[in-house]
Order: structure tokens, then sequence, then C-alpha cells
């Protein structure tokens, strides 16, 4: 300890005998030493300046991201440990009993959630501030799905990990089938529910049929042209014809025909369509709307303090649920050879649009450290990454944009519902390199135009998405479908298909904050004026002395207080 402080002073008394020579004001050195001197100024403030209160401070700020991010840890080392045991199918359910609450709970909140912040955010703002907010969004959406389509196709081209035979690979589940017009007509009828309480937990899906046709026999020209003997020519044609009547009576098929159906599921499109409506015009009622503008402000924030109880009991969940998904799978080899390098080529194209486009396009737009604004949404991806819902993570990425990262509540409330239902880059870009993986396995080559379709489907499909688990396989369909690949395929890589639902789960919630961000900073001047707009109005409510009354058709004044009494 003495030592340390004679070095110090040592060290002092050289660094003031350095300083105290005379130099010239404006040379280099001079600066030199200025700057050196602020260096060591501000390192001794900031030695100081840790101390035991500030590290408590710092870890009761940051405990949720801590506690998160050592339950994943925690859960992959709990699942490699019990891997030996060989639980069975039950037992790893009753494990995962803890991961399965936290999805219930988060699911809860999903619905009103929605409601109120969509529905709260559209009445805060005039039409043409959320036209314009909500023009924006869109155009962010399209290009971003656009540029991970792209970084797909580029990545499974370049890699080909489609090599080899697709005998190596092995069918695992069944994948129901859909008719791609079906399905975007299904799109389309979800936009509009015709039962918004039903809409609540069913959503429209078309679902297939059988009916037997009678197919009509026309005999053949050859067998009409052919020459008969004129003899018996009439019992001929008789049996002839008694023959193809029972022929036609007989000859049937099984035609497969789209019928009504639902599956169970909330419809978030349909809600959010009616929410984006209906809280523009409770905003164009002005004051007659006030009272349910209040409802709705109340309801979001009763939801979000639901959220800040809730987001205790996330590491505890999350922790099971990943260990839980290792412990399920049947065997680790699988994610080695063939589909081992689908597996890396998703991950990279992943990593590539999360981490440098997405970064990147927000510092374009805002000129702002994008590492600073995600780091304030660490606990949202590991929520996206543990539950592999972006419905199910909407609560906490609320709570991350809104505290963290001190987004308005107006670009939130609007753009991470939107978002969590049709903004799904991850989505597309796992859609485009699994098809195209699909067609490699099969040795079939894809020409331009046939990638064109790819793209253009995967970005449609996308959008149908639901924010559930593995929602991906279901849209995959749709893809395969349009350029003739076989859909029964999808099975091949449903081993992997767990683990990277849940990195593209991921994608998707950076994605839509990132979207947030860059929403709020276009967006800053029609908020300020709609601050501006509110205030004034506000104050011309508190100032105004008097009221105009009529009485015997002739206009009165009279002060508020003697109105009131």
């Amino acid at each position: 300890m003495i030592m340390s402080e004679k070095q110090d002073n040592v060290n002092s008394l050289f660094l003031s005998e350095d300083l105290a020579k005379p130099l010239e004001p404006d040379s280099r050195a001079a600066r030199f030493q200025q700057a050196l001197q602020k260096r060591v100024t501000r390192a001794k403030q900031q030695t100081h300046s840790i101390t035991k209160d500030s590290l408590k401070g710092f870890l009761r700020r940051n405990a949720f991201v801590i506690f998160t991010v050592a339950a994943v840890v925690l859960g992959i080392i709990l699942a490699f440990a019990l891997r030996p045991y060989k639980m069975t199918y039950i037992q790893v359910k009753y494990y995962s009993f803890p991961g399965e609450l936290l999805m219930r709970m988060l699911q809860m909140l999903v619905l009103p959630l929605i409601v109120s912040s969509l529905v709260s955010g559209m009445a805060s703002l005039d039409s043409r501030a959320s036209g314009k907010m909500g023009l924006r969004a869109v155009v962010y959406y399209t290009a971003t799905t656009v540029i991970a389509v792209i970084i797909g196709i580029i990545m499974v081209v370049v890699v080909h990990p489609g090599k080899g035979t697709k005998a190596d690979l092995h069918h695992e589940g069944k994948i129901e089938k859909v008719q791609a017009a079906d399905a975007f007509l299904d799109l389309i009828r979800n936009m509009f529910p015709p039962n918004l309480v039903e809409a609540c937990f069913k959503q429209y899906k078309t679902q297939y049929s059988t009916r037997v046709v009678q197919k009509p026999v026309v005999p053949t020209s050859a067998a009409t042209d052919a020459p008969l003997p004129l003899e018996n020519t009439s019992s001929i044609l008789e049996n002839v014809t008694r023959a193809l009547g029972s022929l036609q009576e007989m000859l049937s098929m099984d035609e497969v025909v789209p019928v009504p159906g639902s599956a169970n599921g909330v419809n978030a499109l349909g809600l959010v369509i009616f929410s984006i409506c209906f809280g523009l015009v409770i905003g164009s009622m002005k004051q007659q709307g006030q009272a349910l503008k209040e409802f709705f402000d109340c309801l979001n924030e009763a939801i979000m303090r639901l959220v800040a109880i809730i987001i205790w009991y996330a590491p505890i969940g999350i922790m099971f649920l990943i260990s839980g998904k290792i412990l399920e799978m049947e065997d680790l080899a699988l994610m080695g050879g063939q589909l081992g390098m689908y597996t890396l080529t998703v991950i990279g194209g992943l990593l590539i649009h999360a981490l440098v486009v997405l970064p990147s396009l927000y510092f374009v737009v805002t000129h702002k450290n994008p590492w600073l604004f995600i780091s304030g949404l660490i606990q949202a991806l590991i929520t996206a990454l543990g539950t592999s819902s972006s419905s199910a993570t909407l609560p906490i990425t609320f709570k991350c944009l809104e505290e963290n990262n001190g987004v308005d509540k107006r670009v939130t409330r609007f753009v991470l519902p939107v978002g969590a239902t049709i903004n799904m880059d991850g989505t597309a870009l796992y859609e485009a390199l699994a098809a195209i993986f699909i067609a490699q396995v099969n040795n079939y080559e894809l020409n331009f135009g046939q990638i064109i379709t790819i793209s253009i489907t995967a970005t449609a499909a996308s959008i149908g998405a639901a924010g559930i688990p593995q929602a991906g396989l279901v849209t995959m369909v749709i893809v395969l479908t349009s350029v003739g690949l076989p859909t029964e395929d999808i099975t091949l890589i449903i081993a992997v298909d767990w683990f990277l639902d849940r990195l593209r789960t991921a994608t998707n919630v950076l994605g839509d904050s990132l979207g947030a961000g860059i929403v709020e900073h276009l967006s800053r001047h029609e908020l300020r004026t709609s601050d501006a707009e509110t205030d004034s109005s506000v104050t011309e409510e508190n100032e105004k002395p008097y009221q105009l009354i009529c009485q015997d058709g002739e206009p009165r004044k009279h002060r508020r207080s003697e109105t009131a009494m």
C-alpha cells in the first residue's frame, strides 16, 4: 500500500514536471499534453466513481438481463447433464412444465396488449401522422423482408448444402397439404373476421374434403368408325349402348374440394386491422372519443404492469423451455452431415441479416449507434430464443423498447403489434433458403424465373405466417408448390427446425424493434407537432374564462364560476 502511494506520488511528480515545462501554446506537443492531462483526469474520476453503490446500481438495473442469460446457459448445461438418463417423452413433458407456464402467461397478455396498444396508439395520432408512420413502417417491412430473401438465396446458392443423395436424410413427421391459392385467400379472409369474439381464439383455415364425381364416358371415334357387318347390326348397337350405359354408371372418381374450416389460435391479423380502424375512428372523434381513448390507455398500462410482474418468472421458464427442447431430440447426430451444412447455412444467413444488414440500416437512417440500441433488447431477444414465438415475446419487447431505449409509446403501440404479425424477416429468409435446399437434394435445377418465383412467394408467405412456433413450416408448403417441388420433403428438415425456429424468431423480433427506432426517428417531426397541438389545446381549454350561453335567443357571456353556481 505504501509502495503504491509512493509510486503515484512519483508519477504525479514527473507528470507535473513535464507539464510545467514551457511549451508553445499552439505546438503539437502542447496539444498532446493537454489531451493527456484530460485523459488522466477522466481516468481518475472514473476510478473514484466505481464504488460499491454504483456496482449495486448497475446490477439492479440489469438484473433481468443477467438472470435471463444465466438461465439460457444453465438450461443448456442441465439438458446435456440429463441426456444420459434417457428420459421418456412423458417425463420430458413434465420436466418442461415450468416453461409451458411461461408460454401460457405471455400468450394470455398478447390479445389485450395488441388491441389496447393499437387502439390507444392510433387514437393519440391524427390521421395524417398515423398515415405517414404506417407508410414508413410498411416500406421498412417490405425492404427488410426482400433483403432477407435475397440473402437466403445467395447463401444457399453459394454454399450449396444440398450436395449428396436424398437417402442420406430421413423423413420425420407429416405435413398437411394446402393449396397456394387457398392460403392467400385465407390470409385475406382473416383480415376481415365476421365475428370478433371468435377471432380471439380461432382463425379461418380452408379444409379439404373428397366427393365422388361421376365421369361420363364418350365413345371414341375409332370405335364408332369401325366397320360393322350388315347383319345383326341393330343387336350389336343395342349391346354397345347398354355396355356404355352401365360403364357410365360405374365410372366415378374422388375429387378434392375446399370447404370452410377453422384452426385454433388468435386471428392476430384480423384484430390488428380492426384495432387500427377503431383507433383512427376514436382519434377523429376528438372530445367525444376521449373516454374510450383513456380506457384503452389505462388497459395498456395495466397490461404492462402485469408484464413487469411476469418478467421475474421469465428466466425460470426460459431455462426449462430450452433444456426441454434439447432433451426432446432423439439423436443429436442429425445436426451433422448434410443437414448440418443446411443448419450452418441458415445460421450464417440469419447472422448476416441480424448483425450486419439491420444495424447498418438503423445507423444509415438514424446516425446513432445500433449496438447501444440492441443492448437494450437483450432480454427480448433471449425470450424470443426461448419461446420461439414473436407474439409471445411481444409484451417483453414493449418493455425493453419503452423503458430501456426510450422509444415513444405512440410508435411502439403501432409498429410492434403490426410487425409481430406481418414482418417476418427470419421466416422469409428461411423459407427461400429451405426451398432451394430441397430442390438441391432432389437434384432439381432451378432456372432464374423459378428463383424469382421463390423469392416473391417467400416474401408473401412470410406475411401470412403466424407468430407461433414453427409457423414457417406451414407456409413453406406454399413456396414449394409455386415451383412444383414435393411438399412431403419438408419432413427432411423438421429434425433441426426446432433450433432454427428460435433463431429466426429472434431475428424477427430484432427487425421489429429496430424498425420501431427507425420509424420514430423518421416521424419525429410529426410527433413534435402532435405534442405541440395537444399542449396548445390543453392550454386554451384551461385559460378559457367565458362560456357562451344562449338564453331567450340572445347570447350572454358568463364566467365558469358563475355558470357552475
